[in-house]
């Protein structure tokens, strides 16, 4: 056992050199002795569909997924990888983001393109993920685990002939998340420089990097005040997985000694055409939402919250938060447990209520649909909440149910609003389903007349539409609009 230990601390700095290869991107020795180009190509198509799944799918409407790809494949055109066949894919989703895949495999969200303002931005963001490709970024992280596991395990190996533990190297239990991991700083530096050269040699203004940071950074602090978060540190898009300022885009871009250009493209008139009419927020597949209102053609349901409650989706399911961070959950029980469940008040009771004690539980009928209803109270994150719990029953035997919680100094005022949320609950008929339209970005020229919140005043939200409106035209507080100009506007 001691001669087999000895080899094998031997051989780690013997392994380490032997990976270390010198990377024509940045011109540095990197170690990815475990990650090779060709299981890099691996890798990434195995991966690709479970982000597809992930995201809810491509999006395929109109011509932003190939506007999408054409700019993405000019950067990687000069990019110092001109062998690998990059894939640039523009996800169905709402949320802020954007990242890579070893092999080539770049993403952007919808959501994302909804904020850029130019081509140029478009570009700098993709251009930063494929640095983060040719630079190897994820070989590195995959390696140095790796390694970093083969030094923890090996004393724990007995009788191994290779003199590594069975699984390790296995790339594909390296898994999807490990790939949407934040970078470190020092690479995230690298893929920025890197962005910037492939920038500059596109012909695109390398200003246009740092420009969208301050984009970012504005939709993060939107988001937080939609959620009540008094923090404006809190994280909720790309800026988890990419930490980076504004120096340090500046820095990276003196780096790449790319100094700005008079001629250099921007490409407004170009982007907005591209994405006037794509899809934002909600994909009717997963419901839409308008104000206050959330409606699900699939599953043919529809319900209004109270006023001062700002809703938000996800495939699991609806919250809406509301004055005194209170809240209304809206889901559905599994297909699988539904048929066992006989009566709703037992229901309640012993399954979705059981550690709440509920009490006052009764029989009710909510448009047509029965249903029960129960109270408890619970320890939340937030401190104490009182609950009030509303399972509905339909025809076809699917449980709808509602779940409001409210700090207890509040219960009996919002008592009454939550209640007509409860029987505003509905099933919607073929018509009324069919009928739903979700929301489009829409292009629209400044008129005589027009300002920041007569324009703003047209967007579909319940909240804060005077700072969606700056945030989607990256417009300062109070900064006026250019007669003749073209902003960006939400509409059905």
């Amino acid at each position: 056992m001691q001669i087999f230990f000895r080899a094998v601390v031997l051989c780690l700095p013997l392994l380490s050199l032997a990976g270390c290869s010198t990377n024509p991107a940045t011109g540095q020795q990197s170690f990815t002795a475990f990650m090779s180009r060709s299981d890099e190509m691996r890798v990434g198509a195995e991966e690709h569909p479970k982000i597809l799944k992930q995201f809810n799918g491509a999006y395929q409407e109109g011509q932003v997924a190939a506007y999408a790809h054409r700019v993405g494949d000019a950067l990687a055109r000069v990019s110092e990888i001109t062998d690998m066949p990059f894939t640039f894919t523009v996800l169905n989703s709402d949320k802020v983001n954007a990242f890579a895949l070893p092999g080539g495999y770049v993403y952007i969200t919808r959501g994302l393109l909804a904020l850029a303002d130019d081509e140029a931005e478009m570009a700098g963001v993709l251009a930063h993920e494929i640095g983060h490709v040719t630079a190897r970024h994820s070989a590195q992280r995959y390696s140095k685990s790796i390694a970093a596991n083969l030094g923890l395990t090996v004393l724990g190996v007995l009788g191994s002939a290779a003199g590594a533990p069975p699984g390790l190297g296995d790339i594909a239990s390296f898994g999807a998340q490990a790939y949407l991991q934040g970078f470190s700083r020092e690479q995230e530096m690298e893929a920025d420089m890197l962005g910037a050269r492939y920038l500059a040699r596109a012909g695109y203004d390398v200003g246009a990097m740092s420009g969208f940071l301050g984009k970012l950074q504005q939709h993060d602090r939107l988001e937080a005040a939609l959620k009540d978060i008094p923090d404006p540190a809190a994280r909720f898009n790309i800026m988890s997985t990419h930490p980076r300022t504004a120096a340090r885009i500046e820095q990276a871009i003196r780096l790449a000694g790319q100094a700005p250009q008079a001629d250099a493209r921007r490409g407004r008139a170009t982007y907005l055409t591209g994405i006037d009419g794509m899809l934002f927020g909600d994909d009717p597949k997963e419901g839409v939402r308008k104000g206050r209102v959330f409606a699900h053609p699939g599953i043919g349901i529809r319900f209004t919250v109270p006023p001062g409650y700002v809703l938000f989706n996800s495939s699991q399911a609806v919250v809406a938060r509301g004055p005194d961070k209170s809240l209304i959950i809206f889901d559905m029980e599994s297909s699988k447990k539904t048929p066992k469940v006989r009566d709703l008040t037992t229901y309640l009771s012993r399954d979705w209520g059981r550690s709440l004690s509920l009490g006052g539980i009764e029989r009710i009928t909510v448009n047509g649909m029965v249903a029960a209803t129960g109270r408890g109270r619970t320890r939340t994150r937030d401190g104490i909440r009182d609950v009030r719990l509303v399972a509905m029953r339909d025809a076809r035997r699917r449980i709808f149910r509602l779940a409001f919680l409210t700090p207890p100094a509040v219960t009996a005022s919002q008592a009454e609003a939550l209640q007509r949320t409860t029987y505003s609950f509905r099933l919607l008929s073929a018509s009324e389903a069919t009928a739903i339209r979700p929301l489009r970005l829409r292009i629209v020229t400044v008129g005589v007349g027009d300002n920041p919140q007569s324009l703003a005043d047209r967007l579909p939200f319940e909240k804060l539409r005077l700072e969606w409106f700056e945030t989607l035209n990256g417009l300062a507080s109070s900064q006026p609009l250019t007669l003749g100009s073209q902003v960006k506007i939400v509409t059905e």
